[in-house]
């Protein structure tokens, strides 16, 4: 019965390496390493009881950045003549990530036992994706392998790049934002008390936002634990909803619709997604069906994703691509012009990355545009509800004078 092994061993160059491979026993692992060129220092059977460290592994998560390297490493090492399976070895030992590592080796007993790069790593859809999957498997049918490998790689750093673009312009205003709800929330909590009590002594009746922010204080204060159970109870629940068929559709169609040019950016980020990753897909030599098919579970929002199951049908009758995608209604008219220009001249890839770094582009000047629209907009927010609670603390001054007489 196969199992799990610990191994160090040295290279011919001296340096120590290890690592974790599975055999039948001692000895077939001890061969298994001489076989690859390495001297055997010692080999233990891996114990079935996870460590806390490998417990916490299996709950970090994998970022983008780590596959991405993968891929070029791989392509670069079976471009410069390595073996498939010499290449994986490679990474296993060079690959620091643990999600990623184990993946790697899982990968490499699998193709040792006999199945193709892409039957293995589709085993392992929480590490590579299905565009991944799709793209290895069609530069296995075209003898391709390295360039497919390439071309993932650069897909997976334009998305990540786009991703890290969205996060970095919304750093700034949800710092504001909960500058501001910690500003409000230390006033009502310690500020107001001191005035309440002060009020308290003087009597007398006291404005309607006084009162009102009095009131507020008194019920935070007794109920403290709220703050934390009702917005925790709020993002489950709107977790839930968003994981419901119905929920997830409906929450898509209201982020294309958010004021302030959001729902611009929301689409030209989805519409940018879709492109780059069809055009990706054509250029390796996947099916334009399957291509479909794999981009609209890619694409990152239902109100685009859903119409391409009619979209492949039209297409499978034998209508140009650019057809079916306008009367979707979901995709701007540049993006069919462009599309049926591509088809006219064979370059479907080649237009579809032009539209993918357009609206990238698009996207970017939006967001500059946006933040610098919204930071004074959260400043301005900032100093209107330090101001309704200074006002309503300094209202009853003005009657204080008079409570004293």
């Amino acid at each position: 019965m196969s199992a799990t092994y610990v191994y160090k061993a040295l290279d011919r160059g001296g340096s120590a390496l290890t690592g974790e491979i599975a055999g039948d026993s001692k000895a077939a692992v001890a061969a298994q390493l001489r076989l690859r060129g390495l001297t055997v220092v010692d080999v233990d059977q891996k114990s079935t009881t996870p460590t806390v460290e490998e417990l916490l592994d299996r709950y970090r998560g994998l970022k983008a950045n780590h596959v991405t390297v993968m891929a070029r490493q791989l392509a670069t090492m079976i471009s410069s003549g390595l073996s498939l399976l010499r290449a994986l070895y490679v990474l296993e030992e060079q690959t620091e990530a643990p999600k990623l590592k184990h993946a790697i080796m899982a990968v490499r007993q699998d193709v040792e036992a006999g199945l193709a790069l892409s039957q293995a790593m589709g085993k392992h859809p929480k590490v590579f994706s299905d565009l991944f999957v799709a793209m290895v498997k069609a530069g296995e049918t075209g003898g391709n392998l390295e360039e497919v490998l390439e071309r993932v790689a650069i897909q997976l750093e334009k998305d990540d790049h786009l991703r890290r673009t969205v996060k970095s312009a919304m750093v700034y205003p949800v710092l504001i934002g909960v500058f501001a709800f910690m500003v409000l929330i230390g006033m009502v909590l310690f500020i107001i008390p001191i005035f309440a009590d002060m009020f308290t002594d003087l009597g007398g009746e006291l404005p309607a936002l006084t009162q009102f922010m009095i009131t507020l204080s008194d019920g935070m204060r007794s109920y403290w634990y709220l703050l934390f159970i009702v917005p925790t109870v709020i993002a489950i629940a709107f977790k839930k909803w968003k994981s419901t068929d119905r929920g997830g559709f409906m929450w898509d169609t209201i982020k294309l619709r958010f004021p302030m040019r959001v729902g611009d950016i929301v689409r030209k980020i989805a519409v940018a997604r879709f492109a780059r990753t069809l055009g990706t897909l054509t250029a390796s030599g996947v099916p334009i069906l399957q291509a479909l098919d794999i981009t609209a579970r890619t694409a990152g929002n239902r109100v685009i994703s859903d119409p391409m199951a009619e979209v492949a049908e039209r297409v499978r009758e034998g209508q140009p691509l650019a057809t079916p995608l306008a009367r979707t209604g979901v995709f701007p008219v540049m993006v069919t012009q462009m599309l049926s220009v591509g088809e006219e001249t064979g370059a479907v890839d080649r237009m579809l990355h032009k539209l993918a770094d357009f609206y990238d582009d698009e996207v970017a000047t939006m967001l500059k545009s946006l933040t610098s629209i919204i930071e004074p907009l959260m400043m301005i927010g900032v100093g209107v509800i330090v101001g309704i609670v200074v006002i309503s603390m300094y209202m009853p001054m003005f009657k204080i004078f008079e409570l004293v007489q």
